[in-house]
This record gives structure tokens, sequence and C-alpha cells, in this order.
């Protein structure tokens, strides 16, 4: 069986107190903006390339919030929202849609699937930010995007 490639945040696995987010793209550069937005943020978070083990690190970590490509090679994010939303470990669990699929009816069919979320590439930190906050329903401290374009 094939394993993801997946690697979690050094800094922020001590720190229980921020949100643990799975960020699932499969675009090297979309990755890294993702990762250095919630490094930013103050979060943990989990990077995986592949979905095809999305469902198994989702149950294992039990992130806070889930955000998911849609356009991946393997299994795309329709179909792993699906898996997710199927588990009890992991049915609960927000799950944002960051995709650049930007009509009208792709964002309907999107969120009809089950995603709590819209994201459009290519997005803004604040925009990030807003979502997660609004997902998280004030469970964490954040650094705001606006104090940090101040420093």
């Amino acid at each position: 069986m094939y394993l993801a490639k997946s690697f979690m945040s050094d800094k922020k696995k001590r720190n229980s107190q921020q949100p643990l987010i799975l960020a699932v793209e499969d675009n090297d550069d979309s990755l890294l903006l993702i990762s250095y937005a919630l490094e930013s943020l103050g979060c943990r978070f989990i990077c995986q390339q592949d979905s095809t083990n999305t469902v198994l690190v989702a149950k294992e970590y039990q992130p806070d919030l889930i955000m998911l490509d849609i356009l991946l090679p393997s299994l795309n994010g329709i179909d792993v929202i699906s898996y997710l939303k199927q588990e009890p470990l992991t049915r609960e669990i927000p799950v944002v849609a960051v995709t650049a699929l930007a009509d009208r009816e792709d964002q309907e069919r999107i969120l009809k699937a089950g995603f709590n979320e819209y994201l459009c590439k290519p997005y803004m930190i604040e925009d990030l930010e807003a979502v997660i906050r609004r997902l998280l329903c004030g469970k964490f401290q954040f650094a705001s995007a606006y104090q940090l374009c101040q420093e």
C-alpha cells in the first residue's frame, strides 16, 4: 500500500491550544503557500499531497479542520469528502474546499457534496483566516493577518 507523503509542522506540535489543520493539495507551490499561511496564523498543520490516505490521516490525527483541494489526481475532493462523511471519527470535522473551480455551478455542487466552506484559488490570507475563524467558532486564539502585515 502506498503511504501518502505527509508532514506536520514541527514548531506547533507542542502547542495543543492551536488548531490542527489537515491540508490536502497536490500542487507543490499551493501546498507551500498553505503551509506558510497556516504557520503565520499560528496553526499546527499536516500537509498531504496524495488524497488516497486522507481519511486514514484524519482518523488518526483528528484535525480540527480539513482544507481539501477538489482537483486531485488519485481521489478527487468530492470522493474524499464522501468517505470522510461516512466515517464516525471524521464526519463532524469541518472541511473547506480550496479550488480553482470558480463558477457558481461548481460552488453549489461542492457545497452540496458536504463541504462546509468554499475558498477559491488564488485567495488572500485574510479570506483563509476568516474561514478558519468562522468554522472553529472562536475555540482557538489566532494571530491576525492584519497584525502580521504590520510586523
